[in-house]
């Protein structure tokens, strides 16, 4: 598969990122809750001022948004450099890579845009919240998968048995 497929699955996932954040702060009023599936699952406005799962949320500090940035724009370098390094066969773990790259560079455009991350993704049961996430963290968390399970050999073993 040539390069060009993994550019386009990491365009695809900050532009259908940003377009998800746009409708939400176009069509949903910060802290509003616009219920789902009662007991389940909203989607809601809120913003996220901090690090993955709301870490440093509470937190003030002067350049908070300019040093996560900074962290953000360094990891996302390090994967990209990791993933110019991988073998061309390694397609599994290019497609892991390119899902990470494309939601963390969705995350980074809105914390350098708005010094905020766009969250939307209410999970929970009764009163027992998740942390609220977006499309960029779902592609994060499914191409952390991948890589892990392409890491563990998973499917890389085809049976040969008649």
């Amino acid at each position: 598969m040539k390069r060009i497929y993994y550019l386009g699955i990491t365009a695809a996932v900050i532009l259908f990122d940003l377009w998800t954040k746009w409708m939400v702060v176009n069509k949903i009023d910060l802290h509003e809750a616009i219920p789902i599936i009662p007991n389940f699952f909203q989607l809601v406005h809120v913003r996220n001022t901090g690090a993955a799962f709301g870490i440093l949320n509470a937190a003030d500090f002067p350049f908070k948004t300019l040093l996560i940035a900074l962290i953000a724009t360094a990891a996302l370098v390090g994967v990209g450099l990791y993933a110019a390094s991988l073998a061309h066969h390694q397609l599994v773990a290019r497609v892991g890579l390119a899902l990470i790259i494309g939601g963390a560079a969705g995350n980074l455009l809105d914390r350098i845009a708005v010094g905020s991350v766009v969250d939307f993704v209410d999970v929970y049961w009764h009163s027992y919240h998740f942390w609220a996430f977006n499309v960029a963290d779902s592609a994060i968390t499914v191409g952390v998968a991948i890589m892990m399970l392409d890491m563990l050999g998973v499917g890389a073993h085809v049976s040969k048995t008649a």
